[in-house]
């Protein structure tokens, strides 16, 4: 679970809903008109924008923000120094008993114990990445587009509001209702955008590129041990990924774990 999201989710609702309360009753605050239209519009602009599966795609993309934590690189170089001793000391055969938590990981492992060539494994796992890296980014485009519409329908329901109110001068009744529509549209459309749709987006790009960065590792070292490579040569290709302060830290396992944390 990744909890720096799920803190700046909540935190960021708790502070402006605390907001609210204090500063009195929060029913004036609520208007439904005001949230079809901004809810509605986004809605209805994201599957003009796009495909009713990318859209859908896109939140089952986002959840991944919310439930999933990336293995540090450090551990990642650790898993795969291990599994090119286990190579070298059984054969690539063994690496089949591996049964690691990540997909990519373990399918890497797989065309290693079947017997791939290093051009087909390369070409394989290449391919992978590059699909992954477009589903993230279809699902960073909806969000972003979510988070630009949001705020648009909110300036729509401002002008229509605003007609309401105007056509209605002559009824004192109805300028309060108006005036709500007008003002509060304007608001859920910027905290929608701004507080949900934007930082998703935002917090997509990061795991897109964090998820590249591992997929790379294990990339090269998978060719590494298609190679034969030694363990110091191997070590040594795969800390190029990590800074400095991080290549202390690379401790080889005596025995290969998978993805256990």
């Amino acid at each position: 679970m990744d909890i720096a999201t799920i803190i700046g989710l909540v935190g960021g609702t708790v502070l402006i809903f605390s907001a609210i309360f204090l500063g009195g009753s929060a029913i004036i605050f609520l208007n439904m008109p005001g949230v079809l239209i901004v809810m509605g519009g986004t809605l209805a602009a994201s599957f003009i924008k796009f495909s009713m599966a990318d859209v859908i795609n896109s939140i089952n993309v986002a959840m991944k923000a919310f439930k999933f934590k990336m293995e540090p690189p450090e551990t990642i170089i650790e898993n795969m120094l291990s599994y090119s001793k286990v190579a070298k000391k059984e054969g690539m055969i063994a690496l089949e008993k591996e049964k690691p938590k990540d997909r990519f990981l373990a399918k890497a492992l797989q065309y290693l114990s079947d017997g791939f060539d290093e051009e087909n494994i390369e070409s394989m796992l290449k391919k992978d990445i590059r699909m992954t890296i477009q589903r993230h980014t279809t699902g960073q485009s909806v969000f972003r587009g979510m988070g630009s519409s949001a705020p648009a329908f909110g300036m729509i329901g401002t002008l229509i509001g605003l007609v309401q109110m105007l056509a209605s001068m002559d009824n004192p009744a109805s300028i309060g209702p108006a005036m709500a529509v007008a003002l509060l549209t304007t608001l859920y459309g910027a905290l929608i955008a701004n507080l949900v749709c934007l930082p998703i987006a935002d917090k997509l790009a990061l795991r897109t590129q964090q998820q590249q960065e591992k997929n790379s590792i294990i990339l090269e070292g998978t060719i590494g041990i298609c190679r034969g490579s030694t363990g110091m040569v191997l070590e040594e290709a795969l800390k190029i990924y990590l800074s400095p302060k991080e290549r202390g830290r690379i401790e080889p396992k005596k025995k290969a774990g998978g993805d256990k944390k």
